[in-house]
C-alpha cells in the first residue's frame, strides 16, 4: 500500500470517529498539559530561587546569637557559663568548670590588645559587636571581608506619608553594599566617615523611596524622620525583588551602624556578623574555624551560624523535589492515558476484523495493517497532545494566580508533545501487531 493511500485510510477512520478520538485521548491531554506545566513551574522555581538569593554572596556566612539558645542547658548564666549549683556559693560551677580566675584561659594572650576579657565574660548577655567581628577577621583564615549589621522597626515620617509608618531600619557598615551585591540607583552609599561621625543620613530601598516620595529622583537629598529625628536621604538602591531571608533591601532604610546604636537601638541590639569566605568550596572549614574562635571567647555559648550556599542548596533541593513529584504524577497520567488508547484499539481491532480481512484479501501486507493501526494510535495521541498544550496555556493564568511562578517555553511544549505522541505509539503497537497477525480467512468469517 502506498504511503498516501495509508494516510488517507487513517484519516477516513479518524474523521468518522471524532468523538471517539477525543475521548480516547483524554489521558494524553491531561498528561501533556501536566508535563508542560511541570517544566514551566520547575523553570519558574529555579528563576525564583536565583532572584531570591541574587543579593547573597555564595561564600557569605552569618553569625548571630539568640538568647533562647542558652536555654535548656542547666541554666546558662553569664556569657554562656553554667550557673553554679545552689548551696555552692562561690564554688566551682556545674560540669567541673573552675571558678572565675582559677584555670580560666588567658584571653588577653589569645586575643592581644583586647584588655581585660573578664569584664566581657561577666556581662549578663552575649551581645556580638565589632570587636568580635575584628577578632574573626584576624583569627579565622580564608576570609575576604567581614561586616556587622542589625535591623529594627522604627516610625518613619516625611514625604508623601500622611501619618507615621513603621518600617525596617538597618544599621550597616560602609562595606555592606559590596558584600550584599547591591547597587545604587542614585546617590552614593554610606562611607566610613559617616559611620565615625554618627551622621544622620540614610539610604532608601527602591520600594520605600516610591512609597515615601514617589520616585528615587524625588527622594534624593530629601528629609525623612526616623523616630522623630531628621535624616538626609543620600541615595536609593536599585530594585532587588524578593529575598528568601534576612533584610529585604527594597523595603528597608539603611543608616550608619553607630548612628543607629546612638539614636535608635542603644547597646542592647542583637546584630549579625557576616563574613565572606574567599573560596566557596572552603565554607565548611571556615565555619569550623569560626566555631573554634567563638568557643574560645564564649565557652558553652551556642551561636547560630548559617551560610548562603546551604540556603541556596536547600531552596534548590526543595524546588527539585517538587518538580520530581509533579513529573511522577505526569508519568502516571501518561501511563493511564496509554492504557486507555490500548484498550480502545483492541476494541477497534475486534470491531474491524472483517475490514482487516478484506484489506488482506486485496493484497495488503502485515506491515501495511501494522502501520495503519499504529498511525491511528499516533494520530490519536497527537490530537490529545495538541489539546493538552492548549489546556496548559489555559490553566497557566489560574496557576499564576496562586502565587506560583510559571515560565512557559518552546522546549517544554515540544518535549510534552513528543512525550504524548510516543505514549500513544508505544501503547498502540501491540494492538496494531495483533491486527496485522490476523488470518484473512478467519477475519472474513468473523461475525
Amino acid at each position: 500500500m502506498k504511503p498516501i493511500e495509508l494516510f488517507r485510510l487513517v484519516w477516513i477512520n479518524l474523521s468518522q470517529n471524532k468523538f471517539k478520538v477525543i475521548m480516547t485521548s483524554v489521558g494524553i491531554v491531561v498528561g501533556t498539559a501536566t508535563i508542560m506545566l511541570v517544566i514551566a513551574i520547575g523553570t519558574g522555581g529555579k528563576l525564583e530561587v536565583a532572584e531570591q538569593f541574587k543579593n547573597l554572596n555564595a561564600g557569605a556566612i552569618d553569625i548571630s546569637y539568640e538568647r533562647s539558645s542558652a536555654s535548656g542547658r542547666g541554666g546558662m548564666g553569664q556569657m554562656g557559663f553554667p550557673m553554679g549549683r545552689s548551696g555552692q556559693g562561690q564554688g566551682a560551677p556545674m560540669g567541673g568548670m573552675p571558678p572565675m580566675g582559677q584555670g580560666m584561659p588567658d584571653f588577653g594572650a589569645i586575643f592581644p590588645g583586647r584588655g581585660n576579657e573578664s569584664s566581657r565574660m561577666n556581662r549578663e548577655k552575649i551581645i556580638l559587636s565589632r570587636e568580635e567581628m575584628e577578632e574573626l577577621s584576624v583569627f579565622v583564615p580564608g576570609l575576604s571581608d567581614t561586616t556587622i549589621s542589625y535591623s529594627t522597626n522604627a516610625s518613619v515620617e516625611g514625604g508623601n506619608l500622611e501619618e507615621s509608618t513603621n518600617l525596617t531600619v538597618a544599621g550597616v557598615l560602609s562595606n555592606y553594599m559590596a558584600i550584599s551585591n547591591l547597587s545604587m540607583q542614585i546617590g552614593d552609599f554610606l562611607s566610613q566617615e559617616n559611620e565615625e561621625g554618627k551622621e544622620k543620613i540614610c539610604i532608601l530601598g527602591s520600594s520605600v523611596a516610591k512609597t515615601i516620595f514617589g520616585s528615587a529622583l524625588d527622594a534624593y537629598d530629601e528629609i525623612v524622620y526616623i523616630d522623630a529625628r531628621p535624616y538626609v536621604v543620600r541615595g536609593v538602591f536599585e530594585e532587588m525583588g524578593t529575598v528568601a531571608s534576612g533584610i529585604n533591601p527594597d523595603n528597608a532604610i539603611f543608616i550608619p551602624y553607630n548612628t543607629g546604636i546612638k539614636y535608635l537601638v542603644g547597646e542592647e541590639v542583637s546584630p549579625t556578623i557576616t563574613v565572606i569566605a574567599k573560596e566557596v568550596g572552603e565554607v565548611e572549614q571556615v565555619i569550623s574555624h569560626i566555631k573554634n574562635v567563638l568557643a574560645d571567647i564564649y565557652p558553652n555559648a551556642e551561636f547560630t551560624i548559617s551560610d548562603a550556599g546551604s540556603k541556596m542548596e536547600a531552596a534548590s533541593a526543595s524546588n527539585d523535589t517538587l518538580t520530581l513529584l509533579l513529573i511522577s504524577m505526569a508519568v502516571i497520567v501518561f501511563i493511564v492515558g496509554g492504557i486507555g488508547i490500548m484498550n480502545v484499539l483492541f476494541v477497534s481491532v475486534k470491531e474491524r476484523t472483517n475490514e482487516i480481512g478484506i484489506l488482506k484479501a486485496l493484497g495488503c501486507s502485515k506491515k501495511d495493517i501494522l502501520l495503519e493501526f499504529l498511525l491511528e494510535a499516533s494520530c490519536t495521541s497527537l490530537v490529545g497532545a495538541l489539546l493538552g498544550l492548549l489546556l496548559a496555556l489555559a490553566v497557566t493564568p489560574v496557576v499564576e494566580s496562586m502565587s506560583v511562578r510559571v515560565e512557559l517555553s518552546l522546549f517544554g511544549a515540544l518535549l510534552s508533545l513528543v512525550f504524548g505522541v510516543l505514549t500513544g505509539s508505544i501503547f498502540g503497537f501491540y494492538p496494531a501487531y495483533k491486527a496485522s497477525r490476523l488470518v484473512p480467512v478467519v477475519a472474513l468469517n468473523q461475525e
